[in-house]
Parts: C-alpha cells; structure tokens; sequence
C-alpha cells in the first residue's frame, strides 16, 4: 500500500480549502465508462454513515474527486477526507500517474507543456503522437503522467488500450487539436484534494481485503460489454472478463457479510442481472448514459447501465 500524502517528494502548492464559489477539481482523464453524468444517482445510494471509503477501480476518478469535494449531500453524509480514503486500479501507469500529480505535480505541469507546446507545433501533430507513444513513458513519475495524460487527450476518442504486452496501442485522434492537453489549474487542484489518500495498484479482491465493518467500497469495474464492437475492457494486459466478473460478484459478497457497505456499477446486460440477482439479496436499479466509446459512431448514444446495491 502506497499513501500519496507522504512520501518524500517536491513540495504541493497549497490552494486552500474549495469553497462553494470555486471550481472542483476533475477528472484529469477521460476514462472510459466514466462516472461523471451519473454522479447524481450514485450520490442518493452513498451511504449517509460510513468510515474509510474504498474505490478498487478508480479510472478517471469521478467519483473519488465528488466524494472528496462536493460530499454527498443528497445522503446528508459528510464529505470525507483524503486520509479516510483508498484508491487502487490494476493499470500501473493511471496509478503512478495519480502519485505524481499529488508529489510533483509542477514537474508534472513542465513536462506536459513541453510536450503540448511541441505536438501544437507540429503540423497535424500526428508525428509527434506516435514518437510519443512508440517511444514510451520512461521510468521518471512525472515523466509517466505526462506521457498518460498526454496520449489520453490526444489519441482516437479518449481511450486507453493495451496489447498482450501492456503496450499502449490506440491511433492518433482525428480531432485531437482541438482539445486542451495541459490544464494546469485543474491539475493543482487534483493535486490539493488528493494529499493524504492513500493510493494502490493492483488486484481489485486484494485492494479492500483491509475493509473494516461500516466501511464503504465503490466497484465501478470494466464492463461486461454489451456488444462485440463496445468491447473496450484492455485497460491493462491482463483481461477482465466473465471469471473475473464473477470473482467481483464473489467479493462483494463477502464484502457485505463482513458489514461492509457496497454499491457497484455495470452494464445493463442479462449476464450482469443473473450475476446479482435478488436471491443472493441485491438490489438492482437501472440509469442510462450517454457513452462514446463504442468504435462505430452510429452506435453511440445513451446505454443502459445498473447500479447494484
């Protein structure tokens, strides 16, 4: 376990506490299945009493950034502090990439523009993406985020995917111009709430095996794809597919038995219902979103999505 809060490293710039008239901090990634337009729905299933909050498969953090910052106020629940929280995700990079922002996040800022200043300057940008991407993150925290963070807003619809050999391997995006790679205010502020969580990576089962009676863990896992050609699950080499599904089922389980509270996300899919059904005393409520990620654009739009309680 690795807590971001302390480990030796460049001073954060301190922004203060965010006040209701300031900007939150943000997801810094697009992630794929990202929380952000069901905040509203996940808020009124938090529970209003809990100790440590737990989020196994973190992403782009949407979640993480509403429950540090806006609480959950539709519950009646306080917004809970940096040091009552974990996160952890299996993809090693997005984790060392949280860890930098919150250590270095200057040197994070300087690398990034370094590299926003180049790919704007180049025509079209594309070469500068695949010498990027090709020539990998190096071994160096801030060097990584930029690199993560980089590629994120730069490649084919926002999306993180490996091959076989945990090589990132998506094209270069169409409209990758357009958007803004280096925003430099919201990564300081990422790195303001972030001080003190503590932050793991590796397998979602051994992430909470530490959570305690009154706790609450948040599973927002790869989903179980709804068709052939929305089957982005390669966040990491390793896969995530029915075994591990039923493992997360098997998990949440025991989870609850222990008094553990649990709220879990998937999609809206026959496999998903049969995993959490009634009998083995699951809720299940149904939201939609709009999601685009699906690789034909005729096929994005809203997307039946459950939240499991």
């Amino acid at each position: 376990m690795y807590e971001a809060g302390r480990p030796a490293g460049p001073r954060v710039p301190k922004l203060g506490p965010l006040g209701a008239l300031d900007v939150p901090a943000r997801p810094f990634v697009k992630w794929a299945g990202g929380k952000t337009q069901l905040l509203p729905e996940l808020r009124r299933r938090v529970p209003s009493d809990f100790g440590h909050y737990w989020e196994p498969f973190v992403g782009g953090g949407a979640m993480l950034f509403d429950m540090l910052q806006q609480g959950t106020a539709d519950s009646g629940s306080a917004r809970v502090h940096g040091s009552s929280v974990t996160i952890n995700d299996s993809n090693k990079w997005l984790i060392e990439t949280y860890r930098a922002i919150c250590v270095d996040v200057e040197g994070v800022i300087e690398r990034l523009h370094d590299l926003q200043n180049e790919y704007r300057t180049s025509k079209g940008g594309e070469k500068v993406f695949y010498r990027v991407r090709d020539l990998g993150p190096g071994d160096k925290p801030a060097a990584i985020a930029a690199y993560v963070i980089f590629l994120n807003k730069t490649c084919f619809n926002g999306l993180w995917r490996v091959n076989r050999k945990g090589l990132f391997n998506v094209p270069h995006g169409k409209r990758a111009g357009q958007v803004t790679i280096c925003d430099e205010d919201n990564l300081r502020r990422v790195s303001n709430v972030l001080q003190h969580v503590q932050v793991s990576t590796g397998d979602f089962e051994l992430s909470v095996r530490a959570a305690a009676p009154g706790d609450f863990v948040y599973f927002d896992p790869p989903y179980v794809p709804v068709s052939a050609s929305s089957d982005f699950t390669a966040y990491t080499k390793e896969p995530f597919g029915p075994a591990e599904q039923i493992r997360l089922r098997d998990c949440a389980i025991a989870l609850l038995a222990r008094g553990v509270k649990v709220v879990l996300s998937n999609a809206d899919v026959p496999f998903v219902r049969e995993l959490y059904k009634p009998s083995l005393g699951f809720k299940i409520d149904k939201v939609s979103a709009v999601r685009s990620i699906n690789s034909k654009a005729d096929r994005r739009g809203p997307v039946g999505e459950v939240i499991i309680t």
